[in-house]
């Protein structure tokens, strides 16, 4: 079967700049406060009406300009988001119909920080498959609207930003290059320490005013409990899919991991005994795009050069779900 090779990428946030001081004006915080727990300085938001699938358009487009393609060598679109701009239906759509693309398949998958990673494995298997040829994978997030931005809800309001990222992928040379292996994983038990409740189909009507008074329509986060789980999983999950490709730490050159927090990164890094060249962080600008971090910080490493032919990368995410997974790319 022929492995699926990244061809382009693109990246896009909004132009509204929020710091942390910006914050402590509007809620019990600090700088300080903000710095030490999570490493953000600043992050992106959207201003009122901009939407999720214009920052994906624009990604897509830086990304289509690397790969020297244009919408219509496209043959189906993959789009991870848990903020999509309405309930029904998927940002896909719009933002193939913003594309101008013809009628091909744009599916969303609702995998949330670890979306990315799991948009990559859908991919790879339609071009393993010969079923597409070229595949637009997105991850984008507007989370901004979705936060309590007050000192009730101010361990998630902090950390949590708007992005997007992309990367064209098809079929690459048989020369070792591409996508190589992917560890994905699952653990329902621990859904609700993560997730935001309402609205939800099992309501009826699927928000209320009581669900609104309480904050349910908020994102909510267990912060111990996902740091606990996600400095386990995540170098675990690195070490199990350099085994599928038959290499060791040794053998990586770059680790892009889900933007988290700076912790988070920190503590995996010296878990796998990485050195901090290895390791791309780019949090404290951007703060925790979800299912965009990867793909914006993947785009920052190919334009700035961190990237070089032959080397070997695994990007690797852990969120609500709880859902964590790796992919090993041989670039």
């Amino acid at each position: 079967m022929t492995r699926a090779r990244i061809l382009g990428t693109g990246l896009a946030v909004p132009d509204r700049v929020v710091t942390n001081d910006e914050l402590a004006g509007i809620m019990d915080t600090s700088d300080e406060w903000i710095r030490t727990r999570t490493g953000i300085r600043e992050r992106r938001w959207v201003r009122e009406g901009e939407t999720g699938a214009e920052l994906a358009h624009t990604a897509t487009t830086r990304a289509l300009d690397m790969a020297g393609f244009r919408a219509s060598d496209l043959d189906a679109i993959v789009y991870a988001t848990s903020t999509p701009d309405h309930f029904a239906p998927g940002n896909g759509v719009f933002l193939q119909r913003r594309l101008g693309a013809a009628t091909i398949p744009a599916i969303d998958i609702r995998t949330q920080c670890a979306g990315f990673v799991y948009a990559l494995s859908v991919a790879d298997g339609w071009i393993r498959s010969g079923l597409f040829r070229h595949v637009l994978v997105i991850g984008a997030e507007v989370q901004s609207t979705a936060l309590d931005v007050s000192s009730r809800g101010r361990n998630t309001a902090v950390i949590f930003a708007d992005g997007a990222g992309a990367a064209v992928l098809g079929p690459g040379p048989d020369d070792g290059s591409g996508l190589l292996a992917f560890d994905l994983h699952s653990d329902g038990h621990h859904a609700e320490k993560l997730w935001v409740d309402s609205p939800g189909s099992m309501y009826h009507p699927r928000i209320t005013a009581e669900h609104l008074k309480q904050g349910r329509h908020f994102l909510a986060m267990d912060g111990k409990e996902v740091f606990r789980h996600a400095v386990a999983r995540m170098p675990e999950s690195v070490r199990a899919v350099l085994v599928k490709i038959g290499c060791t730490l040794d053998d990586l050159n770059l680790l892009v991991p889900h933007q988290a927090n700076l912790r988070i990164s920190e503590m995996m890094q010296r878990e796998l005994g990485l050195d901090g060249e290895r390791v791309y962080n780019n949090i404290d600008r951007y703060g925790n795009t979800t299912a965009a971090t990867i793909p914006i910080a993947l785009d920052e490493c190919v334009r700035g050069g961190r990237v070089r032919p032959g080397d070997l990368i695994v990007v690797t995410a852990f969120g609500s779900g709880f859902l964590w997974g790796s992919a090993a790319i041989r670039w």
